[in-house]
């Protein structure tokens, strides 16, 4: 099955050399520089993801997803120059499922849209449910591997990828310390390097998204100077 991809950047050299590495690896590709174009295009004729850059004209990446998200759940990723976490908390809000700071690998980039639509199409019934080895149970969690699903006393606690891999990282092997490099690489891969303050501020936001549903959650635990273990009992 050919995944059509819609790729959203007033940056031209992003949309012709992004589009060319996409169509090697076989996905159709539709490309707009403009937020407004984009919206009116995808409202027309869907895609099964969207590539959107947050600083445009006419409408920004930010507007177009909210207007977006009015009428449609298409999984979106964010390129982003910002780098402020503000910035990246409020297009995770308008609905994106993931954030990318620009310069990025295309491989990463490549690895989040495949498991986002590898998702979707479970979500959709569109792919077989998770056999029992893709699921870890640790006390009221529960990770879904197969389409990058968390629940906690069985509600839904919505995560980006990012989120989601450095969570599984901790609860594969509960008790035991993480430092931050070993979290790094099991998000972002080992030659991508992050900064430290990256895998605390995703630390910080997967606590907030479970104690929305339980203030009480306290099971990713800090060891100041060592790094975070998930404590499952």
């Amino acid at each position: 099955m050919t995944h059509t991809i819609a790729l959203v950047d007033d940056d031209q050299n992003i949309l012709t050399s992004l589009s060319l590495a996409l169509e090697a690896e076989g996905f159709a590709v539709r490309s707009y520089s403009n937020g407004a174009e984009a919206l009116s295009a995808l409202t027309a004729r869907p895609a099964d993801l969207v590539l959107l850059d947050i600083k445009m004209p006419r409408m920004n990446g930010v507007e177009m997803l909210t207007q977006l998200r009015r009428h449609s759940n298409v999984p979106v990723i964010f390129l982003t120059s910002k780098d402020e976490e503000e910035d990246e908390l409020e297009g995770l809000r308008s609905g994106a499922d993931d954030y990318i700071k620009k310069p990025f690998s295309q491989n990463l980039l490549i690895e989040r849209m495949r498991v986002l639509l590898r998702r979707d199409e479970i979500a959709t019934g569109g792919e077989e449910d998770a056999s029992s080895a893709d699921v870890i149970a640790r006390g009221e969690m529960v990770l879904d591997s197969t389409c990058h699903v968390c629940t906690w006393k069985g509600e839904t606690v919505p995560l980006t990828v990012t989120e989601f891999l450095i969570l599984k990282s901790l609860a594969l092997r509960p008790g035991h310390v993480k430092s931050r490099d070993q979290l790094m690489d099991a998000a972002y891969g080992e030659h991508i390097y992050v900064d430290d303050r990256t895998i605390d501020s995703h630390i910080k936001r997967l606590r907030k998204k479970f104690r929305r549903i339980d203030k009480n959650f306290g099971q990713i635990e800090t060891l100041y100077g060592i790094g975070y273990r998930y404590n499952a009992d």
